[in-house]
């Protein structure tokens, strides 16, 4: 069984490839959108989502999981696998960086451009990853409007249009576009109609899939057949989760299940059971007073 986590829906546009390139996989999706978006948040406190992220993965019987989120892959990516994936363990995470920057060298006559979080920019990691395998230049831009306008639903808006476009005018003399968030697909229409022709845009999700079809090849019998099934879980609203994810996925979800953070750990809970108003915990509880 094979898990997939992002920071919210925009994972979801990995997932579709995943599901296409690997049909008879059970797949399990993790969607953080309770604590979305990830891309301003501090470092230490990606660590602690993603940790929480795949130990619930983990929990649910995935021996790999795959880190479909670009900001976690370039903040937390090496920290999950050297807490979890030492030489003894089963278990092995992939991420999206390594697969996307490969496609935009091998895409892109000498200049690379990146739009992506902010948190996904200040790392470096695209640029260390694009300069292991060429000489390339690479213009990165922050965008941080565009993912609460994909989360809205406003794609399609002139408001959305015009974002893009002043965020792309800060990347002139560029031959490759690589979206450095799973979001951006949705904003397709509205990137393409902002950059010249000959710019090829880029978007890493399916070249992610085809490289988890090559590691699968690559370790035969690490993770066997299934029957092609879907679990989705999220910290956020479930029924929101399953309307608003059908837009990136392209397709329905299956019962959306609930997980929160307790104790430090996600785990199952029905949205029902959660307080409401003013909430107090017991005196004294996780060390506080």
């Amino acid at each position: 069984m094979i898990g997939v986590y992002d920071s919210g829906f925009g994972g979801l546009t990995v997932l579709g490839h995943l599901r296409r390139a690997l049909p008879d996989r059970d797949l399990v999706y993790l969607g953080d959108s309770g604590r979305a978006p990830y891309g301003g948040r501090d470092p230490h406190t990606i660590l602690d989502f993603a940790e929480q992220a795949v130990e619930r993965l983990f929990e649910e019987g995935c021996r790999l999981v795959v880190v479909a989120c670009n900001t976690v892959s370039c903040v937390a990516l090496r920290h999950l696998q050297r807490r979890y994936c030492g030489p003894a363990s089963p278990r092995r995470i992939l991420g999206v960086t390594i697969p996307g920057a490969e496609a935009a060298v091998a895409a892109s006559a000498g200049h690379i451009g990146l739009i992506a979080t902010r948190r996904t920019v200040e790392s470096g990691t695209y640029v260390a990853e694009i300069r292991k395998l060429g000489r390339h230049r690479v213009t990165q831009r922050a965008a941080p409007l565009l993912v609460p306008l994909v989360e809205e639903g406003w794609e399609d808006t002139g408001m959305a249009r015009e974002a893009v476009r002043r965020y792309l005018a800060d990347l002139p003399g560029i031959d490759t576009l690589l979206l450095g968030c799973t979001h951006y697909p949705l904003l397709l229409p509205a990137i393409r109609a902002a950059l010249p022709e000959r710019v090829a845009v880029l978007d890493p999700a399916p070249h992610v899939a085809s490289s988890l079809v090559a590691w699968l090849a690559r370790h035969p019998g690490y993770d066997p057949e299934g029957t092609g099934g879907l679990r989705v879980l999220c910290t956020g609203n479930p029924e929101d989760f399953g309307r608003h994810g059908a837009r990136f996925l392209g397709a329905p979800l299956p019962p959306v299940e609930h997980v929160a953070e307790m104790d430090g750990r996600l785990a199952p809970r029905d949205p029902a059971e959660a307080p409401r108003g003013q909430v107090v915990r017991p005196h004294g509880r996780q060390g506080r007073t």
